[in-house]
């Protein structure tokens, strides 16, 4: 990390392009009511067990909720996104944002991390070189400049830790309950929108689902099962498995 960080949009559209957008619960209702399309990814892990990165263990716990898994316990954390293997259908012709007022909050902190333990690197960004040429001062040392920027990142996070009861509670209503571990990989789906919105609009909360964690390595398989856990490494049909 510089000591110095600047940063100045060039318009060039790429980070509106074969990017899932990660959303809060009102953005995916809007985005739902809209006609978009939304995934989901799942990834688990057991408190200070397999899939618990001991370093980020305040940030991953308060972001997660418990669930049953087996004779066992998980935490699972979910995120709702913006399904866009493409463009972003929300770009014009001229790579100009239409809904540009009303637009996700994590479009409006990029290029900035929302993980507090993941260093912004131009390198891992999209944006052109000369983005990081131009602009105000972004970052010095490892502090955030711009004092909105820093309000829309910490908005963010809590949006994560309040919205995940929810958020599973729709997951367990879709049925969309088995997940990857932390780390391993992550479960993706994409639900029907129609039931989507429905169990969105109709969330009470968590109604005690069963969870099975998705493991395809033989020992870790062993190692969560050896906790009481639910696991399958079976060839998945309605979700897709991503693994690292």
């Amino acid at each position: 990390m510089t000591d110095s960080l600047r940063f100045g949009c060039t318009g060039c559209g790429k980070c509106c392009t074969g990017h899932h957008v990660p959303l809060t619960l009102d953005e995916a209702r809007r985005w739902a009511d809209d006609a978009g399309q939304v995934v989901v990814l799942i990834e688990a892990f057991i408190a200070d067990g397999p899939g618990m990165p001991a370093e980020q263990r305040e940030h991953v716990m308060r972001r997660s909720h418990p669930v049953h898994c087996g004779n066992g316990e998980a935490r699972v954390s979910v995120t709702f996104a913006a399904f866009n293997p493409g463009r972003c259908r929300n770009l014009d012709d001229n790579d100009l944002c239409t809904i540009y007022d009303q637009r996700p909050l994590v479009c409006r902190i990029y290029p900035v991390e929302i993980n507090p333990h993941i260093p912004l690197r131009p390198d891992n960004k999209d944006c052109p070189p000369e983005a990081w040429q131009q602009g105000p001062e972004l970052i010095h040392g490892t502090q955030l400049v711009d004092a909105e920027l820093e309000a829309l990142v910490q908005a963010s996070r809590q949006a994560d830790r309040d919205d995940i009861a929810a958020k599973v509670a729709v997951c367990q209503a879709l049925g969309m309950t088995t997940s990857a571990l932390k780390g391993n990989g992550f479960t993706a789906y994409l639900p029907d929108m129609g039931a989507f919105a429905t169990a969105l609009a109709q969330v009470q909360g968590d109604h005690g689902g069963q969870w099975t964690l998705h493991v395809q390595d033989e020992a870790l398989v062993a190692s969560l099962q050896g906790l009481g856990l639910r696991t399958t490494s079976e060839t998945p049909v309605y979700y897709a498995f991503i693994g690292f």
